[in-house]
């Protein structure tokens, strides 16, 4: 009675698995379920992803910064995927953090909705469509513990793994696509049981014991002969008690080889381990030897330094009737001495020093410690500097004779920058003064042209009218390698910067938040994917600058010149850009919300499928620019001059056009209606343009519309 009853479940298991599925090789059904696991955990993330990306386009959301979480995420994945990270501040719209971080956790939590599904029910949702199931060697579920050593190691950890060693160590390093070409190569080889193999079992089904089955026909163990015996037939009775009762046993011994050995051989086990012990306690003993005789070394270097320095001294002191010679040469051999109370005697004797020829002198010991230097420097640096601030100065000393001693400090540290080129990495020179205030004039200027500053803090710095042509402020880090994790990048958050001289210089990535760079020239710059939120860039000169991916959130561009500049995909949300001259400029796909532009230059700019609604382009000229599929949403473009502007497939909803020029035309007086445009003047492409939300359209406009293929429910 029992074996009808099997039979009858067995067919009504099959009549409810899909047709079109069951009818399919169970190989090509494996990659179809794999293909659908693999689509929901993408699927969980791409979705919300896209959705945040979208309303964060919005103008009329309100913005915060991003997540931490989001933030921690970015930093953990960016170092051994090679990637590289912005550590400025970022604003996005307040739904999007909400929906990004729904991105981030949908993944993990469907990827372990289908590992519990596996686990309990050997199939997942993709398996289960397929008429597939994972079983161990008794045919039931395989578990927690099998599923985490079959998804976890073999499917995903150990092919990543290798695909990860030959990434890291080939020319396809650090390409992240050459990467996940590696990965899914790998993922395909183990899931397909590589083809050189002759049992094409595949990988994870092995570490972890498992079987990938037919789920609609039964199951027998491969620990049993089922040579003669068919398919479908049953098992006899006392087989399937032992499957169900008796779990094989593979033999097992208690003991290691080594274990065994040491048993049988006690006389050699003894003496190996003496030995073993002999040479740890010879080891440690050389170790300790080694150790203080390295500390009494250091020790004896220091006291001879000291000693050397303590003579050397007597020859400085105002007494001392040494000299100038003397004086010079006893400054100099200062400079050879490695002890910090050298330098921090050498930087306050500079400060003090009168005569020309020694302060020539004791900058040039400075420069010869070089970067060992700069902390006490800076420390001088900064008093000098408090000195001379008449809120917070004590005038205990003249103001010029403070001036001086700071320009002297000013050059050494100049002296420093440049001969030490690109050995500064992780110097800290924040809030020090090496620019001018611009109301006074000095006799130092800061020169680093051609020189290599990545990496190092200038956080809040004076450099004011420093020249930095051709300087670079990003380095490719220890790897070599551009665009990595371990880039060295510099720090110029609220630095001062007016009317430096930044020509060609290179500040790709580099921290620019609400640094003043007003009137600076920053002509043929490299400024991708830099930060400069907040900063001030008023009246700067920016012509053929690369800002492409730059974030320049609610940055002060006035009156700057953005010539033939690249700022494609560059954020400039809340922008002020009124009065800019951007002929040329490249501002496609930009997030140009609610900019201003009032009064600016865009003839021939490309505004491609940039977002600029409620963009101010009040009396702008936007002449030959092309505005195709841009979204020009509740912008303003009263008076402004569209001459021959292209603007097909471009959203004008809400955007008001009073006064705007779409054509230049001869004025008729007899007809106000419909104008006639200039013989040979082209005129703004309006094909297929909707203007039927647009705002303020007189009459002629609307007959422009209307004649060039626009529309609007005016026209004929």
């Amino acid at each position: 009675m029992a074996t009808p009853g099997v039979r009858r479940t067995n067919q009504s298991s099959q009549a409810k698995e899909p047709g079109k599925s069951n009818s399919l090789p169970l190989a090509t059904r494996r990659i179809a379920a794999w293909a659908v696991e693999i689509t929901l955990v993408v699927a969980s993330g791409l979705v919300p992803f896209g959705i945040g990306a979208y309303a964060n386009s919005r103008s009329d959301l309100d913005r915060s910064p991003l997540n931490p979480l989001l933030v921690q995420t970015e930093r953990t994945i960016a170092r051994p995927l090679a990637l590289p990270v912005s550590y400025g501040t970022r604003n996005v719209a307040s739904v999007t953090n909400f929906l990004w971080t729904i991105a981030l956790l949908a993944p993990l939590t469907v990827s372990g909705w289908q590992l519990y599904l596996l686990a309990k029910t050997g199939s997942t949702l993709g398996k289960r469509q397929f008429g597939i199931k994972v079983v161990n060697d008794l045919g039931k579920p395989p578990g927690f513990k099998a599923v985490l050593v079959r998804e976890g190691l073999g499917r995903w950890g150990l092919p990543t793994a290798i695909a990860y060693f030959l990434w890291r160590n080939s020319f396809l390093f650090p390409s992240l696509g050459g990467f996940t070409s590696l990965a899914t190569i790998m993922l395909v080889l183990e899931a397909t049981g590589f083809p050189w193999q002759q049992n094409r079992r595949a990988l994870h089904d092995r570490l972890a014991r498992t079987y990938t089955i037919d789920a609609t026909k039964p199951f027998t163990s491969p620990h049993k002969d089922t040579k003669h015996q068919s398919p479908l037939s049953e098992p006899d009775e006392e087989a399937a008690i032992a499957s169900i009762v008796l779990t094989p046993e593979e033999p097992s011994s208690e003991h290691s080889k080594v274990w065994q050995w040491t048993q049988q051989n006690p006389n050699q086990t003894l003496t190996a381990v003496a030995l073993l012990s002999m040479s740890a306690v010879l080891a440690l003993l050389v170790g300790t030897q080694i150790y203080i005789q390295a500390q009494q070394n250091q020790r004896a270097i220091e006291q001879r330094n000291s000693q050397q320095f303590l003579t050397l001294i007597k020859q400085l002191t105002p007494n001392s009737t040494a000299t100038k010679d003397e004086r010079q040469k006893a400054i100099l051999a200062m400079g050879t001495l490695n002890d910090p109370q050298v330098t921090q005697y050498l930087v306050n004797l500079l400060s003090k020093e009168t005569n020309p020829i020694l302060v020539e002198t004791i900058q040039q010991a400075l420069v010869s410690i070089g970067p060992n230097a700069m902390p006490d420097l800076k420390h001088m640096n900064q008093y000098l500097t408090g000195e001379l601030d008449p809120a917070r100065g004590s005038k205990a000393l003249p103001r010029q004779v403070l001036q001086k001693q700071l320009q002297a400090n000013q050059r050494v540290m100049n002296k420093i920058l440049a001969v030490y080129n690109g050995q500064a990495n992780g110097l800290d020179l924040s809030n020090i003064n090496l620019g001018q205030n611009g109301s006074q004039q000095s006799s130092f200027n800061l020169v680093l042209d051609k020189t290599d500053l990545w990496g190092i803090r200038f956080k809040s710095a004076n450099l004011s009218f420093g020249s930095f042509k051709g300087s670079r402020f990003r380095g490719g880090g220890e790897d070599g390698r551009w665009d990595t994790y371990d880039d060295w990048i510099a720090d110029l958050t609220q630095a001062r910067m007016t009317q430096a001289n930044l020509t060609e210089a290179n500040l790709s990535r580099v921290l620019m938040i609400r640094t003043d760079l007003s009137r600076a020239i920053l002509n043929k710059a490299n400024l991708s994917n830099a930060r400069l939120t907040g900063a001030n860039l008023s009246s700067a000169q920016l012509e053929g600058a690369d800002l492409e991916g730059a974030v320049l959130e609610n940055t002060s561009l006035t009156g700057a010149d953005l010539s033939n500049a690249q700022l494609k995909d560059a954020d400039l949300y809340a922008a002020r850009l009124g009065r800019v001259i951007a002929i040329g400029t490249q501002l496609s796909f930009a997030n140009l919300t609610k900019t201003d532009w009032q009064g600016a230059d865009l003839t021939g700019a490309y505004l491609d499928h940039a977002n600029l609604s409620n963009a101010n382009l009040n009396a702008t000229r936007l002449a030959n620019a092309i505005l195709r599929s841009a979204n020009m949403e509740n912008a303003n473009l009263r008076n402004a001059d569209l001459s021959l502007a292209d603007l097909r497939g471009a959203n004008l909803t809400g955007a008001d056009f009073q006064g705007a020029i779409l054509s230049p035309s001869k004025q008729d007086q007899a007809e106000q209606f419909v104008q006639i445009p200039a013989i040979g003047a082209k005129s703004a492409v309006v094909d297929g343009v909707d203007f039927t939300q647009v705002k303020n359209l007189d009459p002629r406009q609307i007959a422009y519309i209307c004649t060039q293929g626009g529309i609007h429910p005016r026209c004929p």
